[in-house]
């Protein structure tokens, strides 16, 4: 009796073992696209898992420590991210400059701003985010885009994420 009890433990646990290991699935980031209305301020957040971010590096940073501790690892991450996200307001590219980045254990987070004229606040909206898209195939990008008062996404993933997506103007009466 008590082997079988015993058996059955170790069946049941040779059977959850794999959980750990599959509860991470995908790999994706999510950014968030803030355009103020009264003033054209662009703020532009990423936030990358850090178990995403940092293998990544070896690919990114082929000469560095695929290490978020290694600087110059994060300095080629730096220039990779701006290299594969941009937003355009009318076809006309948003320069972003990087206000903030946080290397968190969990997480990393980019901050980013821009300014565009007030009045092309309602104009059309395209988006490129193809961060490690090429590094991993099933990457999944969310991007929400929030501007006067209302908040749309768009999702980028597989082969296509490289591609562009526009958000069309909006009415700015609404």
């Amino acid at each position: 009796m008590i082997a079988r009890a015993v058996a059955l433990i170790a069946a049941a646990g040779l059977a959850l073992a794999p959980l750990p290991a599959a509860a991470h699935r995908g790999h994706g980031a999510l950014s968030v696209v803030e355009i103020d209305a009264k003033t054209g301020a662009v703020r532009v957040s990423h936030r990358i898992p850090a178990h995403d971010a940092e293998p990544a590096l070896a690919l990114i940073a082929p000469d560095a420590q695929a290490s978020l501790d290694d600087p110059e690892a994060v300095e080629a991450l730096k220039t990779y991210m701006l290299e594969h996200f941009g937003v355009a307001v009318n076809e006309a590219p948003i320069a972003l400059t990087l206000k903030d980045m946080t290397l968190g254990a969990d997480e990393v987070r980019f901050e980013y701003a821009g300014k565009i004229a007030p009045a092309d606040v309602a104009a059309a909206v395209t988006v490129k985010a193809a961060m490690f898209a090429d590094v991993y195939g099933d990457e999944v990008n969310q991007v929400n885009i929030r501007r006067l008062g209302v908040t749309r996404t768009l999702v980028f993933n597989g082969a296509e994420a490289a591609l562009p997506q526009t958000l069309d103007a909006v009415d700015a009466a609404n």
